[in-house]
């Protein structure tokens, strides 16, 4: 596993694109997409809260950032096929157990569990849900939270199953440490370390084509695989 070391969210996600779109290897996906993929990943932000939380080569800026983050913490009006949201606050979509509708609030659990045992390592919420995911079209990228209170600090882990580090990776990582926030907020404790681990991190390149010029700026921060240049053809490497 490669790991990636950031002072910030925004210089973890531009290093993350650089690593697939320089050491990837290309790959059609299930659904017939043009992929670039690469080995598993791990991003680890000492200090996440610091700014800038977002990077200035994305696609997604402070109003879309923020209100993904909200709609994780507080939910959304939209229809989806799943939300995180619902996973992590209201896990339990078409279960039943004992009569009753399963909707268990794992984020609470977690405050609950950190809070009685401070050095537990079972604060941790699940996201796949297989009676429902394994029939879904678009099932969630997002495996598994665990937080940990280590010198006094909250810190989190969270495990992507699949990740798209050009488009959703930098959202994806505001949105969970605002989630690391509140969990911190609720238990009086600073935050701490946010360590992203994505199994399968990739970057739809055809698809996507536009959004990675300002990440490479003309090939003077990122110089990706030939394949993808080709098909980009803003710069001379094109």
């Amino acid at each position: 596993m490669r790991v990636i070391r950031a002072p910030n969210l925004a210089r973890a996600h531009e290093l993350a694109v650089k690593a697939v779109l320089e050491r990837g290897v290309v790959i059609t996906s299930e659904d017939g997409e043009a992929t670039i993929e690469h080995g598993e990943l791990g991003i680890r932000v000492d200090t996440p809260l610091i700014t800038p939380m977002f990077s200035p080569s994305s696609r997604f800026q402070r109003g879309f950032m923020e209100q993904y983050a909200h709609d994780l913490l507080h939910g959304s009006q939209g229809t989806f096929e799943y939300d995180y949201h619902g996973r992590l606050f209201h896990w339990g979509d078409g279960l039943v157990q004992k009569g009753e509708v399963l909707a268990l609030d794992q984020i609470q659990y977690i405050i609950r569990k950190l809070t009685e045992s401070p050095e537990s390592r079972r604060a941790l919420a699940l996201v796949w849900n297989p009676p429902v995911d394994e029939d879904l079209a678009h099932c969630p990228c997002l495996q598994l939270v665990q937080c940990t209170v280590r010198d006094r600090a909250l810190h989190m882990k969270v495990v992507f199953r699949s990740n798209d580090m050009l488009t959703a990776a930098g959202a994806n990582m505001f949105a969970l440490v605002h989630l690391q926030q509140h969990i911190a907020m609720s238990l009086g404790r600073p935050c701490g370390s946010y360590t992203h681990i994505s199994l399968v991190p990739h970057i739809y390149f055809r698809r996507d084509i536009t959004d990675i010029p300002p990440f490479c700026m003309d090939g003077e921060r990122i110089r990706p695989l030939k394949e993808v240049c080709s098909v980009c053809t803003k710069c001379p490497r094109g």
